[in-house]
Formats: C-alpha cells, structure tokens, sequence
C-alpha cells in the first residue's frame, strides 16, 4: 500500500521556522520526483516547490523563495521541507505528493499566528 504521511506541522509565530516531514513507503520513493503543496483556508491548491528524483532540480513558488528549502533523503524514504521567516500567509495544510500527483498525503496543518 502507497503511504505518503507528513508530519511536523503545527501553530509557529511569524518569524519562526518548522520543519515538515514526508514519510514514504509503498513504492519505490528514489525513483520519483517529490513536490509539496499546500491549501490555505477558503483557497485552492497552491504548489510550493518541487524536486527531482536525486535531490538535483529544485524550484520554489516566488511566494516562498529564500525562506524555505526541499530536500529529501532517498536512504531514508523521506521528504523534506525546512520554512523558516514563516509569515501568517503561509497558514494551509501541507501537503507532500509525487511529481506526477498520483499520490499524496494526508497533510499536515501549519499555522503562523502571533
């Protein structure tokens, strides 16, 4: 069974930083490229960031450049990304997924909130 499960989430103040986890287990994780989305309230889907299957292509969405970094570690079946300098827009519900969308996780709640 393909799992994809986050976690790290949580209620942070505006200038903090948290880190999200993806555990991935069900297939073969190393050989698919990872992306992280996320869904603030009353809005659709927004993509964040994206990285390729050895860790080497990696973009961000010009609304989190510079202030978040994607990584993964392919021995460890796990994704990740570090969000430092959060501010109150980035509140949503994180999701990591792989790069062709065919599996997600369950997300994970991140709010930024003084």
């Amino acid at each position: 069974e393909v799992q994809l499960v986050e976690s790290g989430g949580g209620l942070v103040q505006p200038g903090g930083s948290l880190r999200l986890s993806c555990a991935a287990s069900g297939f073969t994780f190393s050989i698919y490229d990872m992306i992280w989305v996320r869904q603030a309230p009353g809005k659709g889907l927004e993509w964040v960031s994206y990285i390729n299957s050895v860790g080497v292509i990696i973009t961000y969405a010009d609304s989190v450049k510079g202030r978040f970094t994607i990584s993964r570690d392919n021995a460890k079946n796990t994704l990740y990304l570090q969000m430092n300098s959060l501010q109150p827009e980035d509140t949503a519900l994180y999701y990591c997924a792989t790069g062709d969308y065919a599996y997600w996780g369950q997300g994970t709640q991140v709010t930024v909130s003084s």
